[in-house]
């Protein structure tokens, strides 16, 4: 069953949640540790995808945490859907599965964020709050495993560029035509794909650590996003880097 707190007006100052969840105490849970936060209200609950649809048709939230299983819609398809019908809302996926599997396929279909159930409250505030911002956020627990499944994957098929398309740097490819990337920004960003620091990508290519930091902040900049995780992520994705 749908369910609003109340018919009085939001706080158009606070952050809008909506929860989706099959499990009615968790929920119960969230709300209270949530409207504990000035800035955060939560305006609904939903227990399947449906009903989620259903609620945005009336009320649009800022963030919809999605449980990823949920009875009639995974909270993967109802994503999508929703990015779809609604692309201003963000969604944060929450799971009990730390499986790369999971947290790729969460992405692909439109979420900002991925949590685990287990996390803290203080934890999942923040996160919150991260993508109300226009951030990512992943489980720091699942990065290095969504980093692996993004290695093993290729994209240049999928999108058609070809190896005469290429240069060939190592591990890394740049498509000529496609990438903004200067070759020493590609080599950060290969370097970053693998999880390294700005230090030890300063010990690798004998560069000093402020000279790795304009990289990477040249490297946001011209893909337009807002913090190392989306840039990897991206990068891999449009065939600019792979490996």
């Amino acid at each position: 069953m749908i369910s609003k707190l109340d018919n009085s007006p939001s706080d158009p100052a606070k952050i809008k949640i909506l929860l989706a969840d099959d499990h009615q105490l968790f929920r119960e849970g969230l709300k209270r540790i949530l409207n504990m936060e000035d800035d955060i209200e939560v305006i609904g609950e939903c227990g399947d995808g449906i009903q989620v649809l259903e609620f945005c048709n009336h009320i649009l939230p800022d963030i919809v945490l999605m449980d990823i299983n949920m009875p009639i819609e995974t909270g993967v398809v109802t994503t999508e859907r929703l990015k779809d019908l609604f692309p201003d809302v963000k969604v944060i996926i929450l799971s009990i599965h730390d499986d790369e599997s999971y947290v790729f396929e969460s992405l692909r279909k439109g979420a900002t964020g991925y949590l685990l159930k287990d996390m803290g409250a203080e934890a999942l505030v923040n996160a919150i709050r991260s993508v109300s911002q226009g951030y990512s956020y992943i489980h720091p627990k699942v990065t290095g495993k969504l980093i692996n499944q993004l290695r093993r994957m290729t994209y240049l098929d999928e999108i058609g560029v070809s190896a005469n398309q290429t240069i060939d740097i190592g591990a890394t490819y740049i498509p000529l035509e496609e990438s903004p990337l200067t070759r020493r920004e590609a080599e950060v960003l290969r370097l970053m794909a693998e999880g390294k620091s700005n230090k030890m990508i300063g010990e690798h290519l004998f560069i000093s650590e402020k000279t790795v930091k304009n990289h990477v902040s040249s490297i946001l900049q011209k893909m337009e996003v807002d913090d190392r995780t989306q840039a990897v992520i991206n990068s891999i994705k449009f065939g600019w880097v792979t490996l």
